[in-house]
């Protein structure tokens, strides 16, 4: 009987060729080439879910350049201090402004008359006198015929600003009446009136000062027998 050739062993040679491993004994220890060829893997490093992307903890600081970034940034600007003073004094010479062109309308109100009486003091600008009739306060009146004349009343009253402000001389406006109350006459009497050509109109009765006057007036009946005084 004759015995089957064996085949011959591939070559180790012929096996790296095709890929294939070589048969031989079981796994051993990793030779040289193996260990280095770990060695140069990159380390793996562990991921964090952030509910949006996966990102690498590396655990170190953040790069150079989000710190250059982060520095770049311009800072806000400032405006001048010069500036807001140049805007502050255009403001306050327009509120003069206004404050002079308006000043009649203003001077003519107790809130508001101190502050403009102030600044036209300052810049010399005239101001319009005080106008209040109600505080002109009679003092003493008197009305009887003029003697040796008839028909002819002589009128003598003296009155005293009260109000705040120095006043002109007011209007005072004469009411006559009969036993019934009826009016016999009426007159609107002006300073030029009852103090003849004495009137300056530049004079102003000053808080607190009195003064008095003395006409005549021609009676417009002979019952005339009561008279009012109303200041305007």
């Amino acid at each position: 009987m004759s015995t089957p050739p064996v085949p011959p062993h591939p070559s180790l040679a012929t096996l790296l060729r095709s890929g294939e491993p070589a048969a031989g004994p079981g796994p051993g220890p990793a030779t040289g080439d193996t260990a280095d060829a770990e060695d140069r893997m990159p380390p793996v490093v562990a991921a964090v879910d952030t509910g949006a992307a996966t990102a690498p903890v590396t655990g170190g600081a953040s790069p150079s350049f989000l710190h250059a970034a982060r520095h770049a940034r311009p800072a806000a600007r400032r405006t001048p201090r010069w500036q807001w003073l140049l805007l502050a004094a255009l403001a306050l010479l327009l509120a003069v402004q206004v404050v002079v062109a308006d000043r009649a309308t203003l001077a003519a109100r107790a809130g508001t008359r101190p502050l403009v009486a102030g600044l036209c003091a300052v810049l010399r600008c005239s101001l319009p006198p005080w106008h209040q009739p109600d505080a002109f306060t009679m003092l003493q009146r008197d009305i009887r015929p003029l003697p040796g004349t008839e028909g002819v009343l002589q009128v003598q009253a003296s009155f005293r600003n009260d109000a705040r402000w120095a006043q002109a001389w007011p209007q005072l406006r004469l009411s006559l009446a009969d036993a019934d109350g009826r009016v016999t006459g009426r007159r609107l009497l002006s300073p030029d009136d009852y103090l003849g050509g004495a009137h300056d109109p530049q004079q102003r009765l000053a808080p607190g000062q009195s003064a008095q006057v003395a006409f005549l007036l021609r009676e417009p009946a002979a019952t005339t027998v009561a008279y009012t005084f109303e200041f305007r």
